[in-house]
């Protein structure tokens, strides 16, 4: 059918990607740095798009296209709305306990009883995107930087594991040399508790990967 559905100039469109945004229908997504008409069934000729565009990228025409299918777009809808949902399920904090630095961190708490211990530097959360999940996630955490606070870990450390019932250790620290004062703290805390905890270390790069 002939009916009026929006044009994209590609040579004006410079990715920002507004137009996709203020598309409720979902028909505009970016590719390959250019936002593409890509379900022209979903896009209503209404130009919710047109105003929202900085370059003037974005115009009007009638040409032969698929009609308006709203049925389709309120399927896609729900079923980004699910989605959306469960993202947001999926990064609910998970830090269980405060304060988390280390200097300011309790020796005795109740929730050091029976914890698997988290000792992060700072940074790591900064760099590591899934750091909630995939580290502070049924943990107890503490976190420091040895370079900011210019202190010796150790002792403090020392005395929470000896004082309490850690079950596990894990260490997570930058790739860069600075990082190295918690790893060689949280050893030295290890050593000197006299239990023996399982351990390990895990060493984030500066572009959020973990590093074997």
């Amino acid at each position: 059918m002939i009916r009026k559905i929006i044009r994209i100039d590609k040579d004006k469109c410079n990715g920002c990607g507004v137009c996709a945004d203020a598309c409720h229908e979902g028909a505009i997504d970016i590719i390959n740095g250019k936002a593409e008409l890509v379900r022209e069934h979903f896009c209503d000729g209404l130009g919710d798009c047109l105003p929202e565009c900085p370059t003037g990228a974005i115009s009007f025409e009638e040409r032969e296209a698929p009609a308006y299918d709203e049925e389709a777009v309120k399927e896609a809808q729900k079923k980004l709305f699910v989605k959306n949902q469960a993202m947001s399920a999926h990064s609910v904090p998970k830090l269980q306990n405060w304060p988390v630095q280390i200097k300011l961190a309790p020796v005795n708490a109740p929730y050091f009883n029976g914890a698997k211990l988290l000792i992060a530097a700072d940074c790591t959360a900064y760099a590591y995107a899934s750091f909630h999940q995939d580290f502070i996630r049924n943990k107890v955490t503490l976190i420091g930087c040895p370079k900011l606070d210019q202190v010796d870990y150790s002792e403090k450390l020392t005395e929470i594991i000896q004082n309490n019932n850690i079950q596990s250790v894990t260490i997570v620290r930058m790739e860069v040399p600075c990082c190295g004062g918690l790893e060689m703290a949280a050893k030295k805390a290890l050593q000197s508790s006299g239990k023996f905890i399982p351990w390990q270390v895990v060493t984030i790069s500066i572009d959020g990967k973990i590093l074997e």
